[in-house]
């Protein structure tokens, strides 16, 4: 599959197979199987990701068989379907793969649409009581919108993959908006007053009732230990403070979990029964239960050395203005590398000028050289060394840091996953 078909996160734009002929082509080929199980659709700038995990994770102990699909992968293609947290079981990707082989040739379907299918059809095979499934890029015309699902969410709009959505947040929220469907509930977590015009016209239109998560729960607090996040949360209709841990310990996540936790109510409406301490007991297991990985995960202590996956401006923003509140005396080492699609322009601005960098790469077509890297970074006043591969990059931060330092390792998906000692952790 990465030999024969075009891959985004390989190739950038170039991979992308625009509208959504092939998929429809391809599934009616199956039989449709996206059709065969009920689901819920995620698009958002960031968050859809954790999002997905969580609610895939509360779906699961609450007693239903859960499927969720996301993408990119970390380490393992598996990581991008799996049911009740499993990844799929290889000899159904095998032969998936070689019952389709004809049709390929037909179609010629990028590979971002034949995994699709591949969910679509190992969902409908396991008989799921329900799938969460996370958009790749946009919603109007991402392949996973052929679906039909019980509940959209929209998490947030930010500036991410520009060249393809759009150069405004109202261009990217109207794609985004491409996932709202007829009839159909959708969630929206953060919105500014841009996004919120279209997300308002876009469910008129579709006659879709729209749910705010501000309007049903509201952030009271949230503090980050060395690996957990704790939040006070108002139930906004219930008046009710819930106290909610969890091991997705970025602070950002308190705000996903305002979403995730109004998704929940909506599914109980439509006759899901979910307890409170399941939802509870589920968001402070996430990784345990669903696998996740690359969220403010702390791979080690003295110094302390964390991995996220942030890698567009409100994700920077995010890891930035919590490593200055939670290390604020400590001298930051970042370890970055970026797809060369990226605004680099206006992310660079966002570093601390203070810090020390070690500038890398990813091993794909679509990697920005970190010699590139280096020089764009020097004319910010962002010095550092460059490396060819993270795991030289890491090193050499962690030789240089003293035990009361913080390295950061974030800027791409996929320079962390060449990272060899956290694949291991």
């Amino acid at each position: 599959l990465y030999k024969r078909l075009p891959m985004f996160s390989h190739a950038g734009s170039s991979a992308l197979k625009k509208g959504l002929d092939n998929i429809i082509r391809l599934c009616e080929k199956l039989g449709n199987p996206q059709n065969k199980f009920k689901s819920i659709h995620i698009a958002g700038t960031n968050g859809k990701g954790s999002s997905s995990n969580m609610l895939s994770a509360i779906m699961q102990q609450s007693g239903y068989k859960t499927g969720l699909y996301t993408s990119p992968h970390l380490f393992d293609f598996g990581e991008r379907i799996r049911v009740n947290g499993q990844m799929v079981n290889p000899q159904f990707v095998i032969d998936f793969t070689q019952k389709t082989q004809s049709i390929c040739d037909a179609i010629e379907p990028s590979f971002f649409e034949l995994t699709v299918a591949m969910a679509f059809e190992y969902f409908a095979q396991e008989k799921v009581d329900i799938a969460i499934i996370e958009t790749g890029l946009g919603g109007r015309l991402d392949s996973t919108n052929i679906i039909t699902p019980i509940l959209s969410i929209i998490t947030n709009i930010g500036f991410d993959h520009m060249q393809i959505l759009g150069n405004s947040l109202t261009e990217i929220a109207g794609e985004k908006a491409g996932i709202i469907k007829q009839n159909i509930p959708v969630v929206i977590g953060n919105y500014n007053d841009e996004s919120k015009r279209v997300f308002k016209q876009k469910s008129l239109e579709m006659n879709a009732p729209l749910v705010y998560a501000t309007t049903h729960f509201k952030l009271i607090y949230a503090k980050t230990t060395v690996d957990k996040l704790h939040c006070s949360i108002l139930n906004i209709p219930a008046n009710k403070t819930l106290q909610i841990i969890t091991d997705l310990a970025g602070i950002y996540q308190a705000q996903n979990i305002c979403t995730v936790l109004t998704a929940i109510e909506c599914l109980k409406k439509t006759g899901y029964f979910i307890e409170h301490t399941i939802v509870s007991e589920s968001l402070r297991q996430i990784k345990k239960i669903t696998g996740l990985r690359g969220r403010w995960d702390l791979l080690q202590t003295r110094p302390d050395v964390i991995i996220d996956v942030g890698h567009n401006e409100d994700g920077i923003k995010n890891i930035v203005a919590q490593l200055g509140s939670q290390y604020p005396n400590a001298r930051q080492h970042f370890v970055i590398g970026f797809a060369k699609d990226k605004d680099l322009n206006r992310l660079l601005d966002l570093f601390p000028k203070n810090a020390l960098y070690y500038f890398t790469n990813a091993h794909l077509p679509r990697a920005l050289p970190h010699t590139e890297l280096k020089g764009l970074a020097a004319e910010k006043n962002l010095h550092g060394n460059s490396y060819d591969h993270i795991n030289d990059a890491l090193n050499n931060a962690l030789a240089n840091a003293n035990e009361s330092d913080v390295v950061m390792v974030c800027g791409s998906f996929f320079v962390i996953a060449e990272t060899t000692c956290f694949k291991n952790s």
